[in-house]
């Protein structure tokens, strides 16, 4: 009898389901903010649809305010996520997995990021070439031409991969995480509101970046920190939005 009993062990940690790291309450309001952001989008791809008079997607001279809304929308969505996790008592450092202890760790990140952003590049050619191009001109419009332009963009760029990986990854799916205990459920739910997020770039647009956006939440996973994360996501923005098309001209 007592073999019977030792052979029954508690529940495995890694399969345990775990704690939210901030409240339903403010899971739902970071999900009500990304409704309006991506209305706001839809509207202002209507507009660009409906000619000069509303198409100030379509303007380059709308592209640095753009740059500076965009700055100011993640860093306030990371502060909105931060202050949720430390309501709990969380800090930064929950969020992102923690922070490089040596050369040896940022060595690790940097191998394990070159060859992830490949795989993400492919990716991103491979849904892009399937869905066809796509009539949603707002990217195209708002490339950096200026040295100016090209500063901010990189700063855009810096602050998409810190800001993006802390709300969706560290914020996001480790929340969707908690909810329903499927971490295969919360990689994909998360992908899938990372791209709706981005629907002012029209909805072939938001499936690519879907895809990329599970992608990324299985590097999360699988490192359980966010650092080839962010170093993937800046990189790739910057150049997407830039330098391709200065090594390719």
């Amino acid at each position: 009898m007592q073999a019977n009993e030792n052979s029954v062990s508690p529940p495995a940690e890694g399969r345990r389901k775990p704690e939210p790291i901030a409240s339903w309450l403010h899971l739902a309001g970071l999900l009500v903010i990304g409704a309006a952001v991506t209305g706001l989008g839809l509207l202002a791809q209507r507009g660009h649809a409906g000619g000069a008079a509303g198409g100030q997607l379509a303007s380059h001279s709308q592209a640095i305010p753009i740059y500076f809304t965009a700055i100011a929308m993640d860093w306030a969505l990371f502060y909105y996520c931060w202050v949720g996790v430390h309501r709990r008592g969380g800090s930064l450092w929950s969020l992102s997995g923690g922070r490089w202890t040596s050369w040896r760790s940022v060595a690790v990140d940097l191998a394990i990021a070159l060859p992830f952003w490949i795989v993400w590049e492919g990716a991103a050619y491979a849904v892009a070439t399937l869905l066809g191009p796509s009539s949603a001109k707002s990217v195209d419009s708002l490339l950096p031409h200026s040295l100016f332009e090209i500063l901010l963009w990189s700063a855009t760029c810096v602050t998409a991969g810190i800001c993006e990986e802390i709300v969706f990854r560290g914020y996001l799916q480790r929340q969707l995480h908690a909810l329903g205990g499927s971490i295969a459920a919360a990689v994909a739910s998360q992908g899938v509101i990372f791209g709706i997020f981005h629907g002012y770039q029209g909805w072939k647009n938001v499936i690519t970046i879907s895809v990329l956006g599970i992608l990324f939440g299985l590097l999360a996973a699988w490192r359980k920190n966010l650092r080839a994360n962010m170093i993937v996501h800046a990189w790739a923005d910057f150049w997407e939005g830039w330098l391709k098309f200065l090594v390719f001209r």
